[in-house]
């Protein structure tokens, strides 16, 4: 059976192509004593100093039982504070610390310097990037 290839497997270079750029991102991730995972938290919060845990959860596609050591972690390196909602308790809020925003400016050449080794042009980039999106919204929208 054709179907049953390794190289017939649209998941299978996905998975490595993912797996390989993010042990590009740990070699400058771990200057800053950063995982892959907590560097994704830090970008939503560089963009929103504070958000609560389902936004967040939501906005990366991670569950609460997955973000809630990491952002431990985060907060004892002192890049966040995380605080119940004063609108609703039932809510764990997000924000960055003095400390979290400084990290922005060091990691700023970050995405840059790891981007190069996927050595595509702009209008590539564009196009991978977008159907990547189309990819991730076509599969959590079907159900199999």
């Amino acid at each position: 059976m054709s179907d049953l290839k390794l190289e017939n497997q649209l998941c299978f270079p996905l998975y490595a192509a993912s797996k390989e750029l993010i042990k590009k991102y740990k070699l400058e991730l771990d200057k800053f004593d950063l995982t892959y995972t907590q560097y994704i938290v830090m970008l939503v919060l560089w963009k929103n100093s504070s958000i609560n845990l389902k936004t967040l959860g939501e906005r990366l596609m991670l569950d609460s039982g997955t973000l809630t050591p990491l952002l431990k972690k985060l907060e004892n390196k002192g890049y966040i504070k995380r605080k119940v909602s004063d609108k609703d308790e039932r809510n764990l809020v997000i924000s960055l610390t003095k400390d979290g925003e400084k990290l922005k400016t060091k990691c700023a050449y970050v995405p840059k310097k790891v981007g190069k080794c996927l050595d595509l042009d702009k209008s590539e980039a564009i196009t991978l990037y977008s159907l990547l999106y189309k990819v991730i919204s076509n599969i959590k929208d079907t159900s199999i």
